[in-house]
């Protein structure tokens, strides 16, 4: 999850890139408008359909963007978003999933607090004012919140026409949605099929509600992207994973991707690297094509 530490590795970065980015990638970090023309283009490309919705969960409404192929029932997916929450860039990112032929829910995290977005076009998390909002509203999560909100957004999906509820379910997460996936993997293993995490923190920990200690409950295959400066901090954690999914018998593709930084993976993030994202990107569609077959 974002925290200090990542922080710093991210102003460094900006202070040695400085000059350096496109006038097209400038505007994309300044300004959240036309993020999605950042993304490359999906081959043959399915037409879908996008709408905004609500969701009942035991905790409140939770305000929703659901996107899925104009025609025919397709696989779910479920998307947990990075601490700045639903927005414009994470509509992007669903919308060209839903366009590779899935029915994609992007939920609001933070929705017991505010409606999304949480943040304005344009903000990232090296804004002191940024932080201030959204770091109350992620500490208040936990693992209760994780587990009720992943069951209450499954059932939803799984109410809808667009969705084939005959294949699995697949789910992933950003950041501090790395532990929502896993929550959720547990949470209706019958349903869940794949798991994605990316640069997803606090997987592996000492605490008697660690991620990875679910791990024998699920029956997901998953793809676990590392940024490099996670693992320099944490190089056990991907070696926990390892060893717990393989004693578990679940298949897991677990990679650091090198000279990343935590955030690289989301369009509007300002470390986002496109060639290990799109690489990271492709694994997760090669995940889906056979685990929610």
């Amino acid at each position: 999850m974002c925290d200090f530490d990542t922080l710093q590795d991210s102003t460094r970065y900006l202070l040695q890139q400085q000059g350096k980015l496109s006038r097209r990638r400038f505007g994309t970090l300044t300004a959240g408008a036309g993020v999605a023309m950042m993304l490359p283009p999906v081959a043959n490309a399915q037409a879908v359909v996008e709408q905004d919705v609500e969701i009942t969960t035991p905790d409140g409404t939770a305000d929703c963007y659901f996107v899925h192929p104009a025609a025919g029932a397709s696989a779910a997916v479920l998307v947990w978003p990075d601490i700045l929450g639903l927005r414009p860039g994470f509509r992007a990112m669903g919308k060209r999933l839903a366009e590779s032929g899935y029915a994609v829910l992007v939920v609001n995290p933070f929705y017991r607090n505010a409606r999304s977005p949480v943040v304005p076009e344009g903000a990232n998390f090296q804004d002191e004012d940024t932080r201030n909002i959204v770091m109350p509203m992620a500490q208040a999560l936990n693992a209760d919140t994780h587990f009720t909100d992943a069951k209450a957004f499954i059932a939803w999906l799984d109410q809808q026409a667009a969705v084939d509820t005959s294949r699995r379910i697949g789910t992933i997460g950003y950041c501090m949605g790395g532990p929502m996936v896993m929550r959720t993997a547990a949470a209706v293993p019958s349903r869940v099929g794949a798991g994605g995490t990316f640069h997803g923190g606090g997987l592996a920990t000492d605490q008697d509600n660690s991620p990875h200690l679910l791990i024998p409950t699920m029956e997901a295959s998953f793809l676990i992207a590392i940024a490099a400066n996670d693992d320099e901090r944490e190089p056990e954690a991907k070696e926990t994973l390892r060893e717990t999914f393989a004693a578990n018998n679940l298949n897991a593709e677990i990679e650091v991707y090198e000279d990343t930084l935590h955030g690289w993976c989301v369009i509007d993030s300002a470390v986002y690297n496109e060639p290990a994202a799109e690489r990271a990107w492709s694994r997760l569609l090669t995940l889906f094509e056979t685990a929610l077959a």
